[in-house]
């Protein structure tokens, strides 16, 4: 690594505020800052001039914390040595986001893109939290390539509604099943979701946002220990000081993303998700930051990372939420026992200068109900199993959440373990799943697949979260609470449903579900890895020449932008023009005037 002092490479702020041979724009750019109290001593000084890519606002609840965590990382910067500068970046609010939140991942990542390479910073601090926040960050980091380091703003504190534990997003989808079976009114409804969300923070299961700041650990690109922290505590304003702190020592070593990522880096955080039970949609954020990065993530990486055992109990997956794995020692006792049995790659730099493996020294955890060990886990599987067939090229089903009830009825069967056949009910969207769900005339029975098309990347537009079809209320008042669900679209990463989803190409895209009709019989081989419409050729043929369902017009520019450049899930859903933008910040811009 560079050193300090005259092996240090010349900052990139000195282009702006120390150019000899453009004194007049060193004035431009000088003269503005002064209107907030800078000096042009400051400024001037050879310090490193920080960014903090501010997400919270109010826009933003979920990461909101930071509109407090920001001035301990203003302290670390300071204290160490450099000077900061705090912007906003694209808000996202997962929840309240409509058509979907998707949406505004690629549109994140381009601003703050756009911001990394055009200002003045030598480095930044990476603020994030809500499930989008933080691929969109590590993304844009990657394309610039300056010193970047990931704050998270930690989750909830757990949540309680009479006496039982309640972790929000998984509450939300079994009270739904409750209404439908008559066993809760709409106002306990309303109680129970509440409940889930007691403080400031992220999701306080193992849903994305949890899922996703726990990868930019695996990945070296936050602190040890800094992702579990839940918001409120002591220890997340000290990680926020040091993160600052830490910040300036990287730009002194020249530590760049392009320095810490590798292809181990993502394959360790692919085995991450694995053993924490991790949400679906990792499966398009990790292989969107590695094509960022330069790198390709295949199904057979997530293939072989199905193998790694589940070891982390905790909703919904498990039983438990993120306090209790804090206390457990999150991340880094995950990491520690995926190093013990060879899972994970030690020699993978973090974004403390020293390997994973010198970071994890003494990691182990005390609490085994908890986090578990591999050779006595709470499933063999804990990863995605990855599918393919005539209906799709790539899809994925997270087989931790599979209940014992769903196994008996579908993966059980003497002589066809893992294997069974459906009858496909087809939904073009998810209005028209709303609408005729309980529609009496389709014989929705436990014979069924519920599919649900037009909701990927282009077809939505953004992928939406929609796959966790829930079954009819009559079945649900049976007590039959879920049905095999197949779709194009995503889920959220608090489900607790075993769907086949994320699933490309997608309809809108030519893919398979564009001519599965209802009636159609689908066999789903979990053995082989197959997921198959019993459909003659001929007839697929037929069906073709009559064309693809009808795709909902674009509502805005971005809309219709953003389906212009996605690709499909399999790939990550990027903007496919601009993985070839890698360590655009080693060039400076010229100047503006």
């Amino acid at each position: 690594m560079a050193g300090r002092g005259e092996d240090r490479p010349r900052l990139r702020s000195r282009a702006w505020f120390d150019d000899p041979g453009r004194i007049d724009m060193t004035a431009l750019y000088l003269e503005r800052w002064m209107n907030q109290g800078i000096t042009p001593d400051e400024l001037r000084s050879g310090r490193p001039i920080i960014g903090i890519a501010q997400s919270g606002s109010d826009l933003s609840p979920c990461n909101r914390i930071h509109l407090d965590l920001v001035n301990r990382v203003r302290d670390g910067i300071r204290d160490s040595g450099g000077v900061p500068l705090v912007f906003p970046t694209h808000p996202i609010a997962e929840n309240c986001r409509r058509p979907t939140a998707a949406l505004d991942r690629n549109l994140a990542y381009m601003t703050l893109v756009e911001l990394l390479h055009g200002y003045p910073f030598d480095g930044v601090v990476l603020t994030t939290g809500c499930d989008k926040t933080t691929p969109s960050a590590i993304m844009a980091a990657s394309t610039v390539d300056i010193p970047a380091i990931v704050l998270s703003g930690g989750p909830m504190l757990d949540g309680w509604h009479d006496g039982e534990l309640v972790g929000s997003g998984t509450v939300i989808w079994r009270s739904r099943r409750l209404l439908a079976a008559g066993e809760i009114d709409d106002e306990t409804f309303i109680s129970r979701a509440t409940a889930s969300a007691p403080s400031a923070g992220h999701c306080n299961t193992m849903g994305t946002a949890s899922t996703m700041n726990a990868v930019a650990e695996a990945l070296g690109l936050s602190l040890p220990g800094c992702a579990a922290i839940p918001a409120p505590y002591r220890e997340r304003g000290q990680m926020a000081y040091a993160t600052g702190s830490r910040i300036v020592e990287m730009v002194a070593e020249d530590l760049r993303p392009s320095r810490i990522l590798s292809r181990s880096s993502f394959l360790n955080a692919i085995a991450l998700v694995s053993a924490c039970g991790g949400s679906t949609n990792a499966q398009p954020h990790i292989n969107a930051m590695a094509r960022h990065a330069g790198y390709k993530i295949k199904s057979e990486d997530w293939q072989k990372a199905w193998d790694v055992p589940l070891i982390v109990n905790m909703q919904p997956a498990g039983a438990y939420l993120g306090e209790r794995f804090h206390r457990a020692g999150g991340v880094p006792a995950v990491l520690f026992e995926l190093l013990r049995t060879n899972r994970i790659d030690g020699t993978a730099l973090a974004c403390t200068g020293k390997t994973i493996a010198e970071g994890l020294a003494g990691k182990e955890s005390r609490d085994r109900e908890m986090i578990l060990t591999p050779e006595e886990p709470l499933a063999t599987h804990g990863g995605f199993r990855v599918l393919t067939g005539n209906l799709f090229d790539f899809g994925i089903m997270k087989t931790s959440v599979i209940s014992d009830r769903f196994r008996k009825s579908y993966l059980s069967q003497p002589g066809q373990e893992g294997i069974f056949e459906v009858r496909a009910i087809v939904f073009d969207g998810s209005d028209d799943y709303h609408e005729r769900i309980n529609d009496p005339t389709l014989q929705i029975d436990e014979s069924c697949i519920l599919v649900i098309r037009g909701a990927g990347p282009i077809g939505w537009p953004g992928s939406a979260e929609v796959v966790n079809l829930q079954p009819p209320d009559a079945l649900i008042q049976k007590g039959i609470m879920s049905l095999p669900t197949l779709g194009d679209g995503r889920q959220s990463g608090t489900a607790d449903s075993p769907s086949i989803l994320n699933v490309s190409p997608e309809s809108a895209a030519g893919g398979g579900l564009a001519w599965l009709r209802t009636g159609d019989t689908i066999r789903v081989d979990l053995n082989s890895g197959r997921c198959d419409a019993l459909v003659a050729p001929e007839e697929i043929c037929r069906r073709l020449s009559a064309g693809s369902p009808e795709i909902r017009e674009s509502e805005t520019p971005w809309q219709e932008m953003f389906r212009q450049t996605v690709g499909q899930m399999e790939d990550g859903a990027v903007m496919e023009f601009a993985v070839k933008y890698r360590g655009v910040g080693a060039k400076v811009p010229r100047h503006n005037h």
